[in-house]
């Protein structure tokens, strides 16, 4: 092999090398966005949060604070925002928060969510039991929800050296378009429908939105999103 590429055409020899390493930096680079991803959920590192089957093993008696925070792509039209601003919780403890979703345009969009938690250092502990950015959300022409995320603050924080001191969390969220329809004869939601016209329909479930564990109760790890509209 070392003697054919000796005896090689000077230019060929060159275009080999060029090709060669062009084709390793494109597999290196392929390789490297699933990594990235899997040592990011693995370490928390940038602020990735955890995924949980279950509720903690243990409900601590210090509290933490977390913030919600919501955003959108600059091409995504939807109108995005946290129901609650703040929740106070145990660490352990199991808690609910919702996000509101209205699509005011009268194309059906798909929408993913990125996210990730402040301070980054926390992200390894803050640990999501189901959420609606695990995958695609499609709303459509005038429709309006409310999308749950169930979450705790994992007990482990109080022992880790660069953790153990965060009073507060941010957890925030970015929706992003995937794809976006024409939909025929699309029927908008009559006009000045808000989340607060629909919650009397909704009853006591929509003031309640912000449901955490107390006293050994845990909330369910409601995965739908509620329809306002």
């Amino acid at each position: 092999m070392r003697a054919w590429f000796r005896n090689m055409d000077p230019n060929r020899r060159i275009v080999t090398v060029t090709v060669g390493v062009v084709l390793l930096m494109g597999s290196l680079a392929w390789a490297a966005v699933p990594f990235y991803d899997w040592f990011c959920r693995v370490t928390g590192f940038g602020g990735t949060t955890s995924v949980a089957a279950g509720a903690a093993d243990k409900v601590l008696e210090r509290t933490i604070k977390v913030r919600f925070d919501a955003s959108t792509a600059r091409d995504m039209p939807w109108e995005f925002r946290p129901v609650q601003r703040e929740m106070e919780l145990r660490i352990g403890e199991t808690g609910m928060m919702f996000y509101e979703a209205h699509n005011p345009t009268d194309k059906r969009i798909t929408g993913t969510a990125s996210y990730n938690v402040f301070p980054y250092e926390a992200g390894g502990h803050f640990s999501k039991i189901a959420c609606f950015c695990f995958e695609e959300q499609t709303l459509e022409p005038g429709e309006r929800v409310e999308m749950p995320v169930t979450f705790y603050v994992d007990p482990e924080l109080v022992e880790d050296p660069d953790a153990k001191h965060v009073k507060h969390i941010t957890l925030s969220y970015t929706f992003h378009v995937v794809k976006v329809e024409d939909v025929s004869e699309a029927r908008l939601a009559p006009a000045g429908t808000t989340a607060a016209s629909v919650a009397g329909d909704a009853g006591a479930a929509s003031a309640a939105v912000t449901v955490t564990a107390r006293e050994g109760g845990e909330p369910a790890a409601v995965s739908a999103r509620k329809k306002l509209n």
